[in-house]
C-alpha cells in the first residue's frame, strides 16, 4: 500500500513546497473521485457509499456523514438553492488540524466538497473560514481559481450539467461559529448566535434553504472513499471507527505536531512514537483528548485506542482528536481558570447559564488559584457546574463543553484544588521556576 494509500489526506503534502498545485494533485489521482461519480453515479449512490464506508464527521460530533447528507437529498419542499457549508472556523484551543489541511492540500477539500454538493444536489457552497487564517486562505482562494480554470468549479463542471458556485467566507473571528446555527447567522451577515432546533439546518438552514455543514477533515476524507471503496476506507481503521484521522498534539513533548494515523491508534503511541514522548523532565498527568471542551484522561486511560465509543465510554471525547497534554508542572487549578476564562469570553451572551454563570465560575476559580479560597468553594463549584453545563438549559453545547474540563478536574485532580484552599498558595509555582 503506498503513503498515499495509508494517509490519504497528508501523504502528497511536502511543507516546504507548499501548498499542492492542481498539476501535482492531478498527477496523483486527484479529481478523478470527482469526474466518476459526476458522469457514472446518481447523488443517492454517492450517499449509499459514504453510508457503506463508515465515514463519521470529523469535527467533534462525530455524527455519520452520508446519514446527514441524507437529510437534504431530493428536492425540497419549495424551490430554490440548496446549499453545502464546509465549517473551517478551527477555533478550539489547542487545534489545527484544518488549517494544515487547507494550508497544504486544498484541492482535496475542494473535490471533497463538489462530491457532498454533487450528493445532495447543491449548486451553492461556501468554506467558513477562520478570519485569522491568512495563508489558509491564500491557498484555498488560489486552488478554487485553478479549478475554476479547468472547469471543476461553475457552470457544468467536468463536462456535465451540474453546476456548483464555492465561495470563501471569512470569519468575523468567534469561537461560538463553530456551532453550525451560529455558523450559519453570521453567513447571512447576522449576529453569530446560536439558533432554537428544530428546525435542523437539513430542513432550514443558510437563508431558510436545506443546509448541510460539515468540517474540512471530514470533506476531506470523501474523494478517497469514491476512489478506493467502502471496504478500503474500513480497513483503514483499527477498532470500528473507519479510515484514518488528524491527531494532534500540544503540550512538553519533543515533537508537537499534527499525523494522520488509523483511526483508533492508542494514545500512548501517539505521544510515544510520533510526539517523541515527554521533554526530560516532565511526566504526563493529564490528556484532554479531543480540545479545550472536552474532559480530562488520566493515567489509567493512556494506553485506551483515539476512538469515538472508546473514549466516551472512558467519560471524555474524542472530539477533534488534537490532544492537550498537561504535565506535572501545570497547576490544575491555574489550567481549569484559564480555560474558564477562554470560554467565559466566547460565549454569546445570549442564554444566563452561559453569560452569566461562566465569567462567575472564572472568578471563584481565580480566588482559588490565588489562595483566597475557602471551606465550601468546591461543593458550590460542583453544583453550579452541574446546572450550568447540563444539556438542554442552553441554545447549544457551548456551557457543557466549557463545563467538562473543569468537572473532570475537580474529579481527578480534586487534591489539587483543596491544597490550594487549605494552604493559601500554589504548590506549583515553584515547580515552574525551578524548570
Amino acid at each position: 500500500m503506498s503513503l498515499q494509500d495509508k494517509q490519504p489526506m497528508v501523504g502528497l503534502v511536502d511543507e516546504q513546497a507548499g501548498p499542492l498545485s492542481i498539476s501535482e494533485y492531478e498527477r496523483h489521482g486527484g479529481y478523478t473521485a470527482a469526474l466518476q461519480a459526476l458522469s457514472q453515479k446518481t447523488p443517492i449512490e454517492v450517499i449509499e457509499l459514504v453510508k457503506e464506508a463508515g465515514l463519521r464527521g470529523r469535527g467533534g460530533a462525530g455524527f455519520p456523514t452520508g446519514l446527514k447528507w441524507s437529510f437534504a437529498q431530493g428536492e425540497p419542499a419549495t424551490p430554490g438553492y440548496k446549499y453545502m457549508v464546509c465549517n473551517g472556523d478551527e477555533m478550539e484551543p489547542g487545534t489545527f488540524k484544518d488549517r494544515y489541511l487547507i494550508e497544504f492540500n486544498p484541492h482535496l477539500l475542494i473535490e471533497g466538497m463538489i462530491l457532498g454538493s454533487f450528493a445532495i444536489q447543491a449548486e451553492k457552497a461556501y468554506v467558513f473560514l477562520r478570519g485569522e487564517y491568512f495563508d489558509a486562505y491564500s491557498a484555498l482562494d488560489e486552488a478554487i481559481k485553478e479549478a475554476k480554470a479547468k472547469n471543476y468549479l461553475g457552470k457544468g463542471i467536468f463536462g456535465t450539467d451540474v453546476n456548483l458556485d464555492l465561495r470563501i467566507h471569512s470569519s468575523g473571528g468567534r469561537y461560538i461559529c463553530g456551532e453550525e446555527t451560529a455558523l450559519l447567522n453570521a453567513l447571512e451577515g447576522k449576529r453569530a448566535q446560536p439558533r432554537s432546533k428544530p428546525p435542523f439546518p437539513p430542513a432550514s438552514g443558510a437563508w431558510g434553504r436545506p443546509t448541510i455543514v460539515n468540517n474540512v477533515e471530514t470533506f476531506c476524507n470523501v474523494p478517497g472513499i469514491l476512489r478506493n471503496g467502502a471496504q478500503w476506507y474500513k480497513d483503514l481503521g483499527l477498532t470500528e471507527d473507519a479510515g484514518t484521522k488528524l491527531y494532534g498534539i500540544s503540550g512538553r513533548v519533543n515533537k508537537p505536531g499534527l499525523w494522520e494515523l488509523p483511526m483508533g491508534t492508542p494514545i500512548r503511541e501517539i505521544v510515544d512514537e510520533h510526539a517523541g514522548g515527554m521533554q526530560n523532565g516532565f511526566k504526563l498527568r493529564g490528556i484532554l483528548p479531543g480540545g479545550a471542551s472536552t474532559d480530562f484522561l488520566v493515567e489509567e486511560h493512556f494506553d485506551l485506542p483515539m476512538d469515538y465509543a472508546t473514549i466516551q465510554n472512558a467519560g471524555s471525547r474524542m472530539g477533534t482528536g488534537t490532544m492537550i497534554l498537561m504535565d506535572d508542572s501545570i497547576c490544575p487549578v491555574d489550567l481549569s481558570r484559564n480555560l474558564q476564562h477562554f470560554f467565559a469570553q466566547e460565549s454569546c451572551g445570549f442564554c444566563t447559564p452561559c453569560r452569566e454563570g461562566l465569567p462567575w465560575v472564572e472568578q471563584l476559580l481565580a480566588k482559588i488559584e490565588n489562595g483566597e479560597g475557602e471551606e465550601g468553594d468546591l461543593e458550590l463549584l460542583d453544583q453550579n457546574a452541574l446546572y450550568i453545563g447540563a444539556p438542554g438549559n442552553t441554545f447549544c453545547l457551548h456551557a457543557t463543553g466549557a463545563i467538562e474540563p473543569l468537572q473532570s478536574a475537580l474529579k481527578y485532580f480534586r487534591e489539587d484544588f483543596e491544597y490550594h484552599i487549605k494552604n493559601k498558595t500554589c504548590p506549583y509555582k515553584k515547580k515552574q521556576v525551578n524548570h
